[in-house]
C-alpha cells in the first residue's frame, strides 16, 4: 500500500492523519478528481493549508446561518484515487465500511479521526470531585464504527462500548464509540505524541488528560 503521494508530498503520519481527517469531516466529490475537508474552525484550515501546500482557497459554508462552516478543496486525481483504494467512497456517511489503514500508521488516522468527528471532555465526579474523562468517536455508519471498535482493540489494547442514538427528523442513529478515562488516556498518549501535526485545541486537551492521570487506578477497559 503506498504511503506516499507525489504530487501533493504528503507521506507517513501526515498522510494517514489526513485520511483520517478526511473519513471523518471529508467529502469526495462524484467527478472522480475533488475531495472536501469541512471544519468550523478557519485557523485550522488555514493550518491544514500551509502544512500540505495547498494551492486553494477557503470557502464558506451555511454562510448565513448560525451553524457557519469553512472548507478547503483538494483537487487531485491520484490522491482522490488513492482514497478510494483504502476504502473511502463518496456519500460515504452511512455505508462506510472498514478502511485499508496499516498498523504503523494507524495512531496517526485514529488522531485525524478524533480531530474530525471525536470528542475528548473532561469534568469533575460530583461525589469525589476527581476529574473524569471520557474520549468519543461518531459515526453514522453501524460497520466502520464496529470496524473502529476491534482495530482499536487489536492494536491499542483498549475496550470500547458503542451507543446508538436517533437524531431528530432523522431515521438513521448515530453510533457514539466511547471510552472511559483510562482508555482515553492511553489513546491521547498513542495518537497525541510530542511534535504530531493536529487541532491544536485536541492536542491540548489531550496534554491535560495526560497530565491528570495521577491516583487512577488500572481499568479492565485496559488490558495491553
Amino acid at each position: 500500500m503506498p504511503a506516499h503521494r507525489k504530487e501533493l508530498n504528503i507521506k507517513g503520519p501526515n498522510l494517514w492523519y489526513l485520511v483520517g481527517l478526511i473519513t471523518s469531516d471529508g467529502c469526495l466529490s462524484k467527478d472522480g478528481r475533488h475531495v472536501d475537508i469541512t471544519s468550523s474552525d478557519y485557523e485550522f484550515l488555514s493550518k491544514i493549508k500551509n502544512k500540505f501546500s495547498l494551492t486553494n482557497r477557503i470557502g464558506t459554508k451555511n454562510k448565513e446561518k448560525i451553524n457557519l462552516a469553512y472548507y478547503i478543496q483538494i483537487s487531485n486525481k491520484n490522491f482522490y484515487d488513492f482514497l478510494l483504494s483504502v476504502g473511502l467512497i463518496p456519500n460515504k456517511s452511512l455505508t462506510l465500511g472498514r478502511l485499508d489503514v496499516p498498523k504503523e500508521f494507524f495512531n496517526d488516522f485514529l488522531r485525524g479521526l478524533i480531530d474530525g468527528d471525536g470528542s475528548l471532555r473532561s469534568w469533575r465526579h460530583v461525589t469525589n470531585l476527581h476529574v473524569q474523562w471520557s474520549l468519543s468517536v461518531f459515526s453514522a455508519s453501524e460497520v466502520f464504527i464496529r470496524w473502529l471498535q476491534a482495530t482499536i482493540e487489536a492494536y491499542l489494547g483498549c475496550r470500547g462500548k458503542i451507543h446508538s442514538a436517533l437524531r431528530p427528523n432523522r431515521i438513521n442513529p448515530i453510533y457514539t464509540l466511547k471510552y472511559g478515562k483510562m482508555v482515553a488516556r492511553v489513546i491521547a498518549k498513542n495518537c497525541y505524541y510530542k511534535g504530531c501535526f493536529g487541532l491544536d485545541r485536541k492536542i491540548r486537551l489531550a496534554q491535560d488528560c495526560l497530565g491528570s492521570y495521577k491516583g487512577w487506578v488500572q481499568s479492565k477497559t485496559v488490558f495491553n
